[in-house]
């Protein structure tokens, strides 16, 4: 089982360290999304955390259901206004099942990264599709491996540098591996976290799809669905399960 690196002393701040994820900006286009591929079905989130996106989707009236291994992220959903109406199952969320079935599985913000080995993330792909009710879909939030912008000999590469805070991601190419490093300087007091990660190419994942029966329908840079082209950061996919 993954390690879970989302625990005490990280969820009680996480809502406060991602604000700026929060704005309905941000939320707003996703939950348009899953909540038209949902249409009168239900929702399934792998990696629910604190319920950024499962919340605001449950009030526009999709039954949603999330997995994670994180008991400590789960209890600040629990906290929350409407947390009623979501179920969780608590565990590993590449081999954990639930049992229902759903029109849309989703994945956001980088989260297929958590699984570190490409077993684990084929294994997600498998499990997903046992839980899609036919021509039901997957939708994958993930950011594209940053590795073209290294200079030669180089394998770390900044994704945040302000007076208070800073983040590096460290690249392993033979390992196709990367480690994010997180330094906060907070109320006089300096922390450190780092979470390993693996990075997976777009290709990788509709093969993934491919294995698990699913095949890729959409594709864009962004959840308005921006065009993707060779200069995107990122992607959202969404692969169906042939009905």
């Amino acid at each position: 089982m993954p390690e879970d690196h989302f625990g005490e002393d990280v969820a009680p701040r996480y809502d406060e360290r991602s604000a700026e994820m929060f704005g309905a900006e941000v939320v707003d286009p996703v939950v348009d999304l899953l909540a038209e591929l949902a249409g009168d079905g239900a929702a399934l989130e792998l990696g629910i955390g604190t319920g950024r996106i499962a919340l605001p989707l449950s009030e526009r009236g999709v039954p949603v259901h999330g997995i994670d291994l994180s008991e400590a992220m789960v209890a600040q959903l629990h906290a929350k206004p409407g947390a009623d109406r979501i179920g969780v199952t608590i565990g590993d969320f590449a081999t954990t099942r639930v049992d229902a079935t759903f029109s849309v599985a989703y994945l956001v913000f980088n989260t297929i990264n958590n699984l570190t080995t490409q077993d684990e993330q084929v294994a997600c792909f498998e499990n997903v599709a046992a839980h899609l009710d036919q021509g039901g879909t997957f939708v994958i939030e993930v950011g594209v491996p940053g590795i073209r912008w290294l200079p030669p000999g180089e394998t770390v590469r900044p994704f945040t540098v302000t007076p208070t805070r800073l983040g590096f991601d460290e690249y392993d190419v033979a390992r196709q591996g990367l480690v994010s490093h997180h330094y906060w300087l907070e109320d006089g007091a300096f922390e450190e976290r780092s979470i390993p990660f693996r990075y997976v190419w777009p290709a990788e994942l509709d093969l993934m799809a491919r294995i698990a029966g699913m095949r890729l329908r959409e594709r864009w840079s962004g959840w308005r669905r921006e065009p993707f082209t060779s200069e995107s950061t990122k992607h959202v996919s969404v692969w169906e399960l042939p009905g």
